[in-house]
């Protein structure tokens, strides 16, 4: 990661999706910490993240992109329960990060199959490498 401003964003983006539908449920907010505490974000500047206006700033680099869609993936899915929300939310969000859609949807199937919603970092950046191709 860049900046702390750029943590920051990623974070930000991750709390506004959690709560696209409607609430935030308690593995939510754990999940959310953990990224938080991993990127280095003091625990008032999180507590802080809840209260303010998100400004986006987009990411460059592919892998970037494709790692924080990877982290909402599991936060949609974190809480058991798959709302419509969060599935229309989602998709828009790769397509606001310029994912491919095909890709995104085919990595959106897998990772509802896969055991613990746990996948490879590599197997997740081929996916959408292999859609360039």
């Amino acid at each position: 990661m860049d900046t702390h401003a750029t943590k920051i964003n990623l974070l930000s983006e991750m709390i506004a999706f959690s709560i696209v539908d409607g609430e935030l449920h308690e593995r939510e907010y754990q999940f959310l910490s953990l990224v938080a505490n991993e990127l280095k974000i003091t625990k008032s500047e999180f507590e802080d993240l809840f209260h303010q206006e998100r400004f986006v700033i987009p990411i460059k680099s592919e892998n970037q992109r494709i790692q924080q869609f990877y982290r909402l993936a599991l936060l949609m899915h974190i809480d058991g329960v798959l709302h419509e929300k969060e599935a229309i939310a989602i998709k828009q969000i790769a397509i606001d990060m310029g994912l491919n859609p095909s890709a995104t949807s085919r990595f959106l199937e897998l990772i509802r199959k896969t055991k613990n919603r746990i996948m490879e970092p590599n197997e997740v950046y081929a996916l959408f490498k292999e859609q360039r191709n």
